[in-house]
Parts: structure tokens; sequence; C-alpha cells
């Protein structure tokens, strides 16, 4: 297993199409009031992290560049195009009940989110997803945050832990918290209820 500097990883905060079961991929939809509200749980949690002075990265896609001008309270970042969400193609925009009755073996197969991505027509597919993902890893040369989507997140977080990728769609994949990575394992901090 490779070894990766320490990493905060932030999801985006739910989303418009997230509540609708669209897929987003590259496209993009707003955040919702709940969303906001999560990334205000993320910027509770920050501050200690922050003045750790990280590397701060953030993917262009709108979501998540609100997500980060809220959870980051204004602190610098630089954007990154390899930490956009997977590629979706012909099914970006799509409601995801749509795509199933369409397509039945992806839901007799009970398939994840990143499974169902993976099988878009035209899409981007998790082998090139998981190559652009790793050449951003590589790139660390220490303790970085990284606000960006929840696919990509189940991908990363599987490289740095050591999980094989066919079993990243089955992780977690919250909002509103802050996955921390450190020496191959995972922990979640959340804002006390």
């Amino acid at each position: 297993m490779q070894h990766y500097p320490k990493i905060w990883f932030l999801r985006h905060g739910q989303t418009e199409w997230n509540k609708a079961y669209r897929l987003q991929g590259q496209l993009d939809s707003p955040l919702t009031a709940r969303g906001r509200e999560e990334a205000r749980q993320q910027a509770r949690l920050m501050p200690d992290i922050l003045a750790q002075g990280p590397a701060v990265f953030v993917s262009p896609l709108g979501r998540a560049v609100q997500t980060a001008s809220i959870a980051l309270a204004g602190a610098p970042y630089r954007t990154d195009a390899r930490l956009m969400e997977i590629d979706a193609g012909r099914w970006q925009g799509r409601l995801r009940a749509d795509i199933l009755a369409e397509h039945p073996a992806l839901e007799g197969e009970r398939a994840s989110a990143l499974e169902i991505y993976d099988a878009a027509p035209q899409g981007e597919g998790l082998a090139a997803f998981q190559a652009r993902i790793c050449s951003f890893l590589r790139d660390l040369t220490g303790p970085t945050v990284i606000v960006a989507h929840g696919l990509l997140g189940q991908v990363l977080r599987a490289e740095v832990c050591g999980i094989p990728l066919s079993k990243a769609g089955h992780l977690s994949n919250l909002q509103g918290c802050v996955y921390v990575l450190e020496d191959g394992v995972e922990r979640v901090l959340e804002v006390p209820a």
C-alpha cells in the first residue's frame, strides 16, 4: 500500500440534484438549504485543521466551490480539475429511477452509485477516474484538505486506505462531516449533536 500524507476530505453539501436523485457527474446544481447547513457544520470542524497550515484543494465544480466558501470561511485554496466528479456521459442530468428502469440489471444487482456511473454510456469510466485521482494523490507533498465530491471521495478514500476499488462504492458517503485519512486509516469528524 502506498503511503500518502494526512488528508482531510470534505464532500460538498446536499445539492438540488442530490435531493432529486439526479446524476450530476460534471454538471452542476446549487446547494440546498440542508447542503448549506452541512457546509456550516464542516466550518465548525475546520479551524483547528486549518491552523495546522495544510495545502487546500477544491474541485472547480460549483457545488464544491460553494461548499468551500462556507466550510473554509475564506481560507485560501487552489482548484484542481482532477478533483471533479466522475463524468457520467449521456446519463448526466438524468434521474436515477429512469436509468434503473431502462437498465433493470443494474437495479437487480443493487449496483452502487459508483457502479451506475461506471456503466454510463460515453462516461469517463472507473479506470480513468481512478487514474485521475491517483495522479492527484501522487502530487501531494504534505498534509492536505480536499473539498470535492462523493464518488471521488469513495475512490480516493479506498486508494488511501488500501481498500480494493471493487469495494469503494460501498464506503460511506456522508455530508456535513470531515473524513480524516492518516496512515491508511479513516476516521470521521462530526459536529456533536
